[in-house]
């Protein structure tokens, strides 16, 4: 195999050239782990991924995910933008495509619906792979840290700044307005010394947002990891379910669906919106569905050898 068939597409976005890039090798068969990561490396995307035949012939591929310094058990855009890639072909190793696509990754079966729009796919619709799961609280000063903010734009009346998950670790906190949003920059000291008080096997990386008492479910966000080398992430659906679930998890209301919206990458010239619903039964999150639109971008090939 002297080259390698690669396509991008800008996720959770209908604007091309807005949202969040994605590279997807649909068929990354043949490929060491080392090669996997030197060609996401290269990419300098926030993500990259890999598909692979299933290893259950009932699923539609094996996908991995690989960011520009390791692979990691999920997110949120390069599962919609690999399904709207994979959801254009004819076929997937063989088997027809349809509507509904299941895909194996290391934190999990990621389900995938399509959406079609006159007969071509538009969006994309995945399922959190794993329940919502609540870490650590994290000081506010640590959190100021990373971002060059006073601790006091930090708002803790839901709750303080903590790690959650429905499959990717994130440090979720909530800030005072759009103003303290946009002060925010990324301070990698800041971020090493954060790291360095957690075990988790993912580098940390800090989701920010602010919402209003008028619309709580409309929400800005950004998110730094610059330990991943991703400064600043355009969209993450991955974060974005996490805060989603959590917030569900705190409202009132012990039933209820609620559909929310985060408009995310605002500040870097690449506006993302990615779409919510979350299910809460019992006072248990049950369900969190993350939607978007996608557009295509480029495609090419890869060197493999000379």
């Amino acid at each position: 195999m002297n080259t390698l068939s690669y396509v991008t597409v800008d996720v959770f976005t209908s604007t091309r050239f807005e949202g969040n890039p994605l590279a997807v090798i649909s068929d990354a068969r043949g490929l060491s782990d080392a090669a996997m990561q030197k060609i996401a490396t290269e990419f300098n995307y926030s993500e990259v991924t890999f598909v692979l035949p299933p290893e259950d012939a009932q699923n539609s591929a094996r996908v991995r995910v690989f960011t520009p310094t390791m692979e990691i058990p999920f997110a949120g855009h390069p599962n919609v933008g690999t399904a709207y890639v994979l959801g254009q072909q004819a076929e997937i190793f063989g088997k027809p495509v349809g509507d509904t696509l299941r895909f194996e990754e290391k934190a999990g079966l990621v389900e995938v619906s399509l959406k079609r729009s006159g007969g071509k796919v538009a969006a994309a619709a995945i399922r959190a792979p794993q329940p919502l799961a609540i870490g650590d609280i994290i000081a506010e000063e640590t959190v100021a840290g990373c971002v060059s903010l006073d601790p006091g734009v930090i708002v803790s009346t839901t709750h303080a700044p903590v790690f959650a998950s429905v499959g990717l670790n994130f440090a979720i906190a909530e800030l005072n307005g759009i103003e303290a949003l946009a002060a925010a920059r990324p301070n990698l000291a800041g971020f090493q010394a954060a790291a360095g008080r957690k075990a988790s096997g993912h580098d940390f990386s800090l989701f920010l947002y602010v919402r209003t008492a008028e619309n709580p479910w409309n929400i800005r966000a950004r998110m730094f990891a610059p330990l991943d080398n991703v400064a600043e992430d355009p969209a993450t659906g991955s974060a974005s379910a996490a805060l989603g679930a959590y917030l569900v998890s705190l409202a009132p209301k012990t039933d209820m669906n609620a559909r929310i919206t985060i408009e995310q990458g605002v500040e870097m010239g690449r506006r993302s919106v990615i779409t919510l619903d979350v299910a809460k039964s019992g006072g248990i999150v049950t369900d969190v569905v993350i939607s978007g639109g996608c557009v295509s971008v480029m495609r090419g090939e890869i060197s493999l050898q000379d």
